[in-house]
C-alpha cells in the first residue's frame, strides 16, 4: 500500500500578509522566508493529523482489495473519488464504473466500498484509487484552529531560525500547538 499526492494545493491556507501582521513585521524583505515557513507549517500540520487542508489530489495504490472490499483513504476530509483503476496481468488499465463503488467521506479515515471488487492481475500495485481531499479551494475554508496552529509554527520557526541549523529543524514545537491539533489527530483503526 502506498499513498502519495498527485496534485499539490495551488494556494496556502495562510497568506504572507497574515503572517507578517502576526509577526509585527512592516517590511517585505523576508517574504520568501515566510512563504517557505508557511508551506512547511502546512505540511507539518497535514502530516501530523493526516489532513489535506487545501484541495489536493491523492492516489492510494493497493496490491489487492482489503477484506470486505473496503479501502481506507488516509487523508481527511475526502471530497470525491476521481477514479478507481484496476490493472490486468498485462498491465492494461480499466476504470471501475462509479456505480460499483461508494464513498463514505464522513468516517475518519474515509472509506471506499467496492461492490464485487475485481481482482487485479498484477501481483503488486494492481489497484489505484485517485481522490480529492481538502477542506476547500482557499484558506477561508480551512478551520481556524488549524490556521492558528500553522501561525504558531510559522512564528516559532521565524523567531528561532538563527539558533539552530537547518538540519536541526524543527527543534521544537511551540506551546499550544499540540493542544490546537488535539481535535484533529486521527483515531487508530480498530
Amino acid at each position: 500500500m502506498a499513498l502519495y499526492r498527485t496534485v499539490a494545493p495551488p494556494v496556502e491556507p495562510l497568506t504572507v500578509a497574515e503572517c507578517r501582521a502576526f509577526l509585527r513585521l512592516d517590511h517585505t524583505a523576508e517574504d520568501d522566508l515566510i512563504t517557505g515557513l508557511i508551506r512547511a507549517a502546512r505540511e507539518e500540520v497535514e502530516r501530523h493529523a493526516g489532513l489535506a487542508l487545501i484541495d489536493q489530489d491523492w492516489r492510494l495504490v493497493l496490491d489487492g482489495w482489503p477484506p470486505g472490499g473496503v479501502a481506507h483513504l488516509r487523508r481527511h476530509p475526502v471530497r470525491e473519488i476521481l477514479s478507481v483503476t484496476i490493472y490486468d496481468e498485462e498491465g492494461a488499465a480499466s476504470l471501475a464504473d462509479p456505480a460499483d463503488y461508494q464513498l463514505d467521506g464522513l468516517s475518519r479515515p474515509a472509506r471506499l466500498f467496492m461492490r464485487e471488487p475485481a481482482r487485479p492481475g498484477l501481483a503488486m500495485n494492481g489497484i489505484e484509487i485517485d481522490f480529492r481531499a481538502g477542506f476547500g479551494a482557499s484558506g477561508v475554508d480551512v478551520p481556524d484552529l488549524l490556521k492558528r496552529a500553522m501561525t504558531l509554527l510559522v512564528s516559532h520557526w521565524y523567531e528561532f531560525r538563527a539558533a539552530f541549523g537547518a538540519r536541526d529543524q524543527p527543534v521544537s514545537l511551540p506551546d499550544g500547538y499540540q493542544r490546537l491539533m488535539a481535535a484533529y489527530r486521527p483515531k487508530a483503526l480498530l
